[in-house]
């Protein structure tokens, strides 16, 4: 017997500094509903996908900023995303800029949630792996100010048993770290969900540039096999306000190959039937971790941030 969950991969085109939110919701719901169409059981949103991604202006006015955030999910103009989901029977994964009110203030979190098929929220994870810089740093063709405008997520990497598996998330950068796949793959994580927005052009090694499809694919299909894990990645693509982002969304088996990509870089869907059994391949033979880890040998990962000088030679 097989568990196969239907996954579509909602790629968004550029969203306009001035785009409103009902506007940018009635796209989700478009590409939602042609999920839908296609029989898919979740679909699956970018990073920020309800604004442009505003860490790309430098502003001291918090006012302005916090414009950019939600402070309710759902709230009265995401509603009508959660009430389509609810109608149609399909969970999605959205990422979105969250202001929270909690005991000791307020908080500004890059966020991602998964919602059920009920239309209900089953998961939220918080971007732990923040990119770029604080200050202001004008020689740049455009800032990527995540350290100044976000904090460092506070709930870790999770695991949702939902959608008839065990789902996980994380966001953007956080893909480019192996962390990130391990404490998923540790919990058994069976699908994970990874929305990004990737600036091809990355101001302090330019001659990187070339290489942002290669390293994007790179590190998650490295991340998909190493863990036996399904992988949805799914970009905000084209030139949004004067800056190229990075599309190729994509579609991961655990065998690391990509069984589904978007071949645009405008709103676009593209769907797999993902069979969520075939991560035994992996993880009970080559990633078998109970049988081959050995984590007494790892501890330099988790006692130090920064590399250490090797001891000196004898």
């Amino acid at each position: 017997m097989t568990r196969k969950l239907i996954v579509g991969a909602a790629q968004l085109g550029p969203i306009a500094r001035n785009e409103s939110r009902p506007r940018v919701v009635a796209r989700l719901i478009q590409l939602m509903r042609e999920a839908k169409a296609r029989g898919c059981d979740v679909v699956a949103y970018p990073e920020l996908a309800l604004t442009t991604f505003f860490p790309r202006w430098y502003t001291e006015d918090q006012a302005e900023i916090d414009a950019w955030f939600e402070r309710e999910m759902p709230g009265p103009e995401t509603r009508p995303l959660f009430d389509e989901a609810k109608k149609l029977g399909i969970g999605f994964y959205l990422g979105y800029a969250e202001l929270a009110r909690e005991a000791d203030g307020l908080h500004r979190y890059n966020t991602a949630i998964l919602v059920d098929k009920s239309g209900a929220i089953v998961g939220k994870y918080r971007k732990v792996h923040l990119p770029g810089h604080r200050q202001h740093e004008p020689w740049r063709a455009f800032q990527h100010l995540e350290k100044r405008y976000f904090e460092r997520g506070d709930l870790g990497f999770g695991a949702w048993r939902t959608l008839g598996g065990i789902m996980g998330m994380a966001l953007c950068n956080d893909r480019r770290w192996p962390e990130t796949y391990r404490v998923l793959g540790l919990q058994g994580v069976e699908m994970a969900f990874i929305g990004y927005n990737t600036p091809i052009h990355y101001p302090p090694v330019p001659e990187h540039d070339h290489l942002q499809g290669f390293h994007n694919h790179l590190v998650l299909q490295a991340g998909a096999y190493q863990n036996g894990m399904w992988i949805t990645g799914i970009a905000k693509a084209g030139k949004e306000e004067g800056c190229d982002l990075l599309g190729q969304s994509c579609i991961i088996a655990p065998t690391g190959e990509i069984v589904a990509m978007c071949s645009t870089v405008e709103d676009e869907l593209v769907t797999a039937v993902c069979d969520l059994d075939r991560c035994r391949e992996l993880k009970d033979n080559v990633f078998n971790f109970g049988l081959h880890r050995e984590p007494e040998t790892y501890r330099l990962i988790v006692e130090t941030k920064g590399p250490v000088e090797p001891a000196p030679a004898p």
